[in-house]
């Protein structure tokens, strides 16, 4: 059996990085060959450090990587693509901080597997939070597609319970069964979540289209709302426990609430879907943002658990990297 290769070059996603020790950063990174990797940047919090603005949050760099006894070391750190509006708008920067605590809960560090095709949704979901006029089409199809590469993806096509097909009507979402409850068998269910039939359509033609079929859509506000707390409902069932980023965007839009943003005349849709739900979610399954303007700083504030680790050793046993949010 060969041996390991100890250093590779690979090109990373940055979700997350911490302050360690006096000058370092812990990065965790996602990469398309290796997964999800912890990796220790030495120097890249001094202002005369090379790695020093080649490794900032939501970014993607060409990296090589040593391994070493406790943490990977990043010896070289180039950025190749910087998604400037992640950082410059305070909006999109937000969905960014929630797409990364996803991916970075959904993934396991030691796991060293090909995730060719987890890196290459992250990377498009990047793009087009920073292109498209109104991201929230662009993070819906990223939940739905991340809960299919993690092994949760909901069935849509048949009840969970009879196995029939689904008929053409308003019907239940289980989150325990993960995925559609037809209503002769909602006595069965438990607790359900209603879904109108044009939410199932919607659902039904991100899981199956490519995005570029899926842009063109023009959502009501009310149909984005619904689909919105179908699928973070499921998420957080999935994952049983909250997301920080989810209560970060509650508290931006409580600090300026403003109307959720449509999509621009130029983006020319192609086809209108719509519902007739209630416009407001409330509850754990609401992650509407309605706010802009404030510094970047607020979050990288809420992304970075800085904290200074004494020991000079680098062994990280006992390091709390848990920053989410207790029940």
């Amino acid at each position: 059996m060969p041996r390991p290769e100890r250093s590779f070059r690979t090109e990373a996603l940055i979700l997350k990085r911490r302050g360690f020790g006096e000058a370092d950063r812990l990065l965790t990174l996602l990469t398309p060959v290796h997964g999800k990797i912890e990796a220790i940047a030495k120097g890249a919090r001094k202002l005369t450090s090379t790695k020093t603005g080649h490794v900032e949050l939501f970014t993607k760099a060409d990296m090589l990587i040593h391994r070493g006894r406790d943490l990977d070391i990043v010896t070289q750190a180039e950025m190749v693509q910087p998604y400037l509006a992640l950082r410059e708008d305070l909006q999109r920067g937000a969905y960014a901080s929630y797409v990364a605590e996803l991916t970075d809960r959904f993934t396991a560090a030691d796991d060293q597997e090909d995730d060719a095709a987890l890196f290459e949704l992250i990377e498009d979901t990047f793009a087009r939070l920073c292109e498209d006029a109104d991201p929230r089409l662009a993070l819906r199809y990223f939940e739905l597609h991340l809960l299919g590469l993690t092994g949760f993806k909901p069935e849509l096509q048949h009840c969970v319970v009879s196995r029939e097909a689904i008929q053409p009507q308003d019907q239940f979402f289980s989150f325990a069964e993960g995925g559609i409850l037809s209503p002769p068998f909602a006595h069965l269910g438990g607790s359900l979540t209603p879904i109108s039939l044009n939410a199932l359509k919607l659902l039904r033609h991100m899981q199956r289209s490519p995005f570029s079929h899926v842009k063109s859509l023009n959502i009501s506000n009310a149909l984005n709302a619904e689909v919105e707390k179908i699928l973070l409902g499921y998420v957080t069932y999935v994952l049983e426990r909250r997301l920080e980023s989810i209560e970060f965007i509650r508290r931006l839009r409580t600090y300026s609430p403003k109307a959720a943003p449509t999509p621009s005349a130029s983006s020319a849709p192609a086809t209108t879907v719509s519902a007739n739900v209630p416009t407001a979610v409330s509850g754990d399954a609401a992650v509407v943002l309605e706010t802009a303007d404030p510094p970047f700083a607020a979050i990288v504030t809420a992304s970075e658990d800085v904290e200074d680790d004494e020991e000079e050793g680098y062994d990280v046993e006992g390091y709390d990297t848990d920053t989410s949010l207790s029940e």
